[in-house]
């Protein structure tokens, strides 16, 4: 199916479900003659693996130990399928045995159950967030692509629940759990989280993300603008229920005149339109933000039905995030890189 697949030169498919024996991604269409190492791939694994993700963080116990299968020769890519495996370690399917014939709100039980007409109820089977690790691990090949080219692609959160942060000090990112530029404000997310927990509640949040280096020229001007295309990315991340670019939903309360970026022989003045204009990068950094919705899996009493349509209650336990922040920051990035490593081998073909 299609819907497994991202990417048009630069092409990605993941496979693999919550509880099943693997996940993983096959990358093709990348060059040759990229060095790539299996520490590549799993120092970017390392960031959202559980169980690395700070107080917010599942207790489940994960590796996430990534097997390159093929593609790499040398310490170099091929230009043939880039294929890698992590094998799932930690699954404890028993804990879903009870959920198996109700709906969980907020979790894609019931659509998967409407399209498909059987759905693995073990951690959401396809729909858990665990399939996001082929996405982290095709990331980290797009982004050594990039890096050749000067691109580097940084997220980082700018929200928590109701903590904002003001001021962006991006080296304060690596110092905390939660990849904050700001420690200060970081330190106050942590104790929003104890809060949330001890409520039984989960948290969402706001991640923002950094393109630096791309050059201008990139994105196809109607239906495949570089925007839609970085929209398109990270709405199918799970989590994500909103994108803005530049301004984003700021620009609205704008004028026209506060609005535009004044051009100067130095460059732009300022940078609302996000790095691209028209649908085409115009040489400064991209900016996006995603919303991220609170986790589903909550502590409380729910209202739902089973599979015959009877009014039930359900009190969800098991092992559950507080929060998808801090471990979607490499998923966000990932899905930036393979947006931009996409376009940017499209660019090429017309040079």
């Amino acid at each position: 199916m299609a819907g497994n697949t991202f990417g048009s030169l630069f092409r990605i498919t993941t496979w693999g479900e919550s509880h099943g024996t693997a996940v993983g991604a096959t990358v093709d269409g990348c060059p040759p003659g990229i060095p790539l190492s299996r520490e590549d791939i799993q120092q970017e694994l390392e960031r959202r693996r559980p169980g690395k993700g700070g107080p917010a963080a599942s207790p489940r116990k994960e590796p996430d130990q990534v097997e390159i299968l093929s593609g790499i020769f040398e310490g170099k890519t091929t230009g043939t399928p880039i294929s890698m495996a992590v094998f799932n370690k930690d699954a404890h399917s028993k804990s879903y045995e009870h959920l198996q014939d109700i709906f969980r709100p907020g979790h894609g039980d019931i659509t998967y159950l409407k399209k498909y007409g059987i759905r693995d109820h073990r951690g959401g089977g396809r729909a858990s967030a665990r399939e996001t690790v082929g996405r982290v691990a095709a990331g980290a090949v797009a982004k050594k692509l990039l890096g050749l080219h000067g691109i580097s692609v940084t997220a980082y959160t700018v929200a928590l629940g109701k903590v904002r942060v003001g001021k962006r000090y991006l080296e304060d990112i690596g110092e905390n759990a939660f990849f904050c530029p700001d420690n200060e404000v970081a330190a106050e997310m942590l104790a929003h989280v104890e809060e949330v927990r001890m409520q039984g509640d989960t948290l969402g949040g706001v991640v923002e993300i950094l393109a630096q280096g791309c050059p201008a020229g990139l994105g196809e001007p109607v239906f495949e603008k570089l925007d839609a295309s970085l929209a398109f990315a990270l709405m199918s991340i799970g989590a994500v229920k909103g994108v803005e670019i530049g301004a984003g939903f700021g620009a609205a309360a704008l004028l026209g005149s506060e609005n535009n970026d004044t051009i100067t022989p130095e460059g732009f003045a300022s940078n609302n339109s996000g790095g691209i204009l028209a649908g085409i990068s115009n040489g400064d950094a991209i900016v996006a933000r995603v919303a991220v919705k609170p986790i589903p899996s909550i502590g409380r009493e729910q209202q739902t039905v089973n599979l015959a349509n009877e009014p039930v209650t359900i009190k969800i336990g098991g092992r559950h995030d507080i929060s998808a922040i801090p471990r979607i920051i490499p998923v966000c990035e990932a899905m930036v890189a393979l947006t931009l490593a996409d376009h940017l081998l499209r660019q090429k073909a017309i040079e």
